[in-house]
């Protein structure tokens, strides 16, 4: 999950026409979420989440290129061209769309998935776009260098457009109390890469806030002149619940963020389950103490239930054009597999989930 000071607790494409709510046209575009933290000892936020995956209970979370060396000894490192090419032909088999890769300064270990996906010689026919979080705005300076860097990347041919040619760009939103100037002057550090993506030859970015309150996602839109909003992730706090209710609260958000008369780009949730990190908190999440609240989780989906909240999905940007103008979907997430929410192929189950997401997406 991004380097939030908080991760707070109930957290919180595709192109179809429309026409008496059936789709006559191309499907939307579908992307997921990457965040890239599956680099071992190159960071320390690497070895946090391979503490949080070494024991054994939670092997089977490991993706396809992780290594078992003990029963409390894991070693997942991803960061190399072989294994992004892969994962680019799991994406392709899964049928997405884009990537969402989440952003971070230069030099960052956590740009190393963007950085072989921009290198890789497979890439075609998966696209990418950008989740630029408030937090690494932290001044006006700062703020004029993501624009420069993000402008030179949505210049970039694979880069996902939406809108008749509009960049789809993600803007995750800090906690209110953040001290991070881009918290506050989300609209200045908006205009600076309107700006930029003018000049690069780009149409204005269509810009998607992630809160997973609806209200303040709307409010923030508003003030920023963003364009829709939706969620990094979205859950209820569900104990031991079992994953067609986790699906129910993101569909339910979808409504919830409609209801507040901003367009919207539907979240789907491939699972929330948080155990490894509440039994290892990881350093950036102070507020977590080791097993508090360590029952809060949701089953992970079968493979008919991924699929059919995925349809849903779908379904519902086809029936709401009005309020999904950008016709685009976003899964949590590609490798978020200590937080419970990947689609990646894993060393024990295998890739049942990308089957599960072409199964949604071929039939659209």
């Amino acid at each position: 999950m991004p380097l939030l000071p908080r991760r707070c607790e109930p957290v919180a494409v595709l192109l179809v026409a429309v026409c008496c709510g059936a789709q006559t046209g191309p499907r939307a575009v579908v992307g997921a979420i990457r965040w890239d933290a599956w680099h071992g000892d190159r960071s320390e936020v690497g070895k946090a989440v391979e503490r949080s995956l070494a024991p054994a209970k939670w092997h089977g979370r490991l993706p396809f290129f992780a290594r078992v060396n003990g029963e409390q000894q894991v070693q997942i490192d991803g960061a190399n061209q072989q294994v992004v090419d892969r994962e680019i032909q799991y994406a392709r088999t899964a049928r997405l769309d884009y990537w969402a890769f989440l952003m971070y300064a230069p030099g960052s270990a956590m740009n190393y998935g963007l950085e072989f996906y921009l290198s890789s010689t497979h890439k075609r026919g998966l696209r990418f776009c950008l989740i630029v979080e408030q937090t690494q705005w932290q001044s006006r300076d700062s703020a004029e260098q993501w624009a420069e860097r993000t402008a030179a990347l949505i210049a970039r041919s694979e880069y996902q457009l939406v809108e008749g040619g509009r960049p789809l760009l993600y803007v995750l939103a800090a906690e209110p109390n953040s001290a991070a100037w881009g918290a506050r002057h989300t609209g200045e550090a908006l205009d600076l890469l309107r700006a930029a993506a003018r000049s690069a030859g780009r149409g204005e970015p269509y810009v998607v806030i992630l809160d997973y309150r609806p209200a303040r996602a709307s409010e923030m839109r508003a003030e920023a002149r963003a364009d829709a909003i939706s969620a990094y992730a979205y859950q209820r706090g569900g104990s031991n619940a079992p994953y067609a209710q986790l699906a129910r609260e993101a569909e339910q958000f979808w409504q919830e963020c409609a209801a507040t008369g901003s367009s919207v780009v539907p979240i789907v949730m491939s699972g929330w389950d948080r155990r490894p990190r509440v039994e290892h908190p990881v350093f950036w999440e102070t507020w977590q103490k080791p097993n508090v609240d360590l029952g809060k989780f949701y089953a992970p989906p079968t493979p008919a239930e991924l699929s059919s909240h995925l349809r849903a999905a779908v379904t519902w940007v086809g029936a709401h054009a009005a309020a999904a103008p950008a016709k685009a979907v976003l899964i949590y997430a590609w490798n978020e597999n200590d937080e419970g929410g990947w689609l990646v192929p894993t060393l024990m189950d295998g890739s049942w989930r990308v089957q599960a997401v072409r199964r949604a997406l071929q039939s659209q």
